[in-house]
């Protein structure tokens, strides 16, 4: 579904990712981890063309750019709205629209951008909310929502596109704690019902029981990939065992070999 490869971004002389690979399945849950800094989000931002990348190839279903061609110009809007199409992304920090009702925030996709008739949208949102367990915040504002209520109003928002892919970019790490666990809940609900989603996450455990594959990024690089019990408990490289030693859960299965 997604094929990423030999992917470079830089941001004036600070280079942010390095040459990225990366292969996702149709139907398979990515979760990427790392320290901050290390480009995960970047990549991220790449994948939806939220940012150019310098050079490389990206492959979302049956769409494919390349970049770093010297006669390559920059995709114009209607192919950068097609590509963008096919991928639904979830932001750390929500962004939703104040002055819209929660109702109004997930309808806004369907009925400006695919131009769908007003009630059809409205159908839509109402049984996206319910999906996220939020039928009865419809004519809420995001001031009167928690963190959690809205991070699933954004959630509810992307997926209100019927995009083929989802792109989650630490959508837990603004929340209180307590919150964390309903958001969690949503995305793993939707790992069950065969979403491709590519996440990146500080909760390693949570990539160790909804993530088919975990990807370690540091220093723009992924220094090693491999399916979660490979990965989070037997760690091959040493930049990730040091990662993951803070994480308790996980330290035992590798500490003797540090």
């Amino acid at each position: 579904m997604i094929e990423i490869a030999d992917l470079w971004k830089a941001f004036g002389p600070h280079q942010v990712l390095k040459g990225v690979s990366l292969r996702v399945e149709r139907g398979s849950v990515v979760a990427i981890i790392g320290p901050s800094g290390s480009g995960k989000s970047t990549l991220l931002r790449c994948i939806n063309l939220l940012e150019d990348p310098d050079r490389g190839c990206i492959r979302v279903g049956d769409r494919e750019m390349h970049f770093g061609g010297s006669n390559r110009a920059r995709p114009g809007d209607r192919e950068l709205a097609a590509f963008r199409a096919a991928t639904g992304m979830v932001f750390q920090h929500f962004n939703l629209f104040p002055h819209m009702t929660a109702l109004h925030n997930v309808m806004a996709g369907p009925s400006i951008v695919r131009r769908l008739p007003r009630r059809e949208a409205e159908d839509i949102a109402r049984g996206l909310l319910a999906k996220v367990g939020l039928a009865d915040k419809a004519a809420a504002y995001p001031s009167h929502l928690s963190g959690g209520q809205r991070q699933r109003v954004a959630i509810a928002r992307a997926l209100a596109m019927n995009p083929s892919v989802m792109l989650c970019d630490e959508v837990t790490s603004a929340l209180d704690p307590e919150l964390v666990g309903e958001v969690l809940g949503v995305i793993e609900q939707l790992a069950e019902e065969g979403m491709t989603m590519v996440i990146v996450t500080h909760e390693v455990a949570f990539a160790h029981e909804v993530a088919d594959l975990v990807a370690f990024m540091s220093d723009g690089v992924i220094v090693e990939s491999g399916p979660p019990s490979q990965l989070l408990e037997h760690p091959e490289n040493p930049r990730t065992r040091s990662f993951l030693a803070r994480f308790h859960r996980f330290v035992g299965s590798f500490s003797g070999t540090q």
